[in-house]
């Protein structure tokens, strides 16, 4: 298998979601958090390691990573490609759910546990240059964390790429990895990076498994579905929305020409409620030739009848 793309969901949760890329997975991990020395995360039990194949058709199939560190907290890692225009509320909705679930019948509320977020996104989202954003929950005059309970990272892949980066650096030399970085590059960070060593170690493992092979390619055309078909609505969106914005620009006409010559109106709740632009251009023709705002209510009429 030449050339994997390390964005694909299935491929991210074969390397860092097993047993054998637990290592790679504490590297990136702690590489996001930025610990300090002596508080990095040195252990981690993989939490639902099993993949569906028949996920790997579905589009909207979140293959995501859980894993519990050894202070009990929740983290879960996301790849996600497709800007659905949704991924913050996305986020807490699942990160609620997470955390949530945590308890069970019977159980007290301060069994709950730390639940931290890491997306990684293959689309710009924040207007600014940083490429990791980190939200938790604080007190807006004094900053005073409520708790630590709720930690939420994205990670901005093409940011990254675009900038000169620093592969002494751990994070970003992670984030380059997953950017598909090869040759020279990929090697020298290789080697400044034990963790990305084994990732490579575990990747060359899945580039020569036929079986592997052929759900990864399953689960690259489900993401090209999903990236098409968001495309999709972008245009169609865009296209409506010029619609949309020559209805309210006759509307507009209409309104000016009409206070222009009468003053104040009545009835512009009316002429806002109508939609059809061929509708508006018959009434601004028909306006025209109105003398008082009686005749204009006369002409509105008429010509939503027609």
């Amino acid at each position: 298998m030449d050339g994997i793309n390390r964005t694909n969901d299935y491929v991210f949760k074969r390397i860092f979601g097993s047993e054998e890329g637990k290592e790679a997975l504490l590297g990136f991990l702690n590489a996001v958090f930025r610990l300090p020395p002596g508080r990095e995360l040195t252990d981690l039990e993989l939490l639902d390691r099993e993949i569906d194949p028949e996920y790997l058709l579905d589009r909207a199939a979140r293959l995501d990573v859980l894993v519990k560190a050894a202070d009990e907290s929740l983290i879960n890692v996301e790849i996600q490609i497709a800007n659905r225009f949704d991924i913050d509320k996305r986020t807490l909705f699942y990160w609620a759910r997470l955390y949530g679930g945590q308890l069970k019948s019977g159980q007290q509320f301060s069994e709950l546990r730390r639940t931290i977020a890491v997306n990684i996104l293959g689309f710009d989202w924040f207007a600014d240059e940083r490429y990791h954003h980190v939200f938790r929950i604080r007190d807006i005059e004094t900053g005073e964390p409520m708790n630590d309970h709720l930690e939420i990272h994205f990670l901005e892949l093409i940011k990254v790429r675009k900038r000169e980066w620093n592969p002494d650096d751990p994070l970003e030399a992670w984030l380059m990895y997953l950017n598909n970085l090869e040759g020279e590059g990929l090697k020298m960070i290789a080697e400044k990076n034990p963790a990305i060593k084994k990732a490579l170690t575990v990747e060359e493992v899945f580039r020569k498994s036929e079986l592997e092979r052929r759900l990864y390619e399953l689960r690259e055309k489900a993401i090209r579905d999903e990236i098409s078909m968001v495309a999709g609505a972008k245009a169609e969106g865009k296209a409506e929305g010029r619609v949309e914005g020559m209805v309210e620009a006759k509307q507009d006409a209409v309104l000016r020409y009409l206070k222009k010559k009468f003053g104040s109106v009545t009835f512009e709740n009316k002429i806002r409620q109508m939609r059809d632009v061929e509708i508006l251009d018959r009434l601004f023709d028909s306006v025209l030739d109105a003398g008082t705002p009686e005749e204009v209510e006369e002409v509105i009429s008429r010509v939503l009848m027609h």
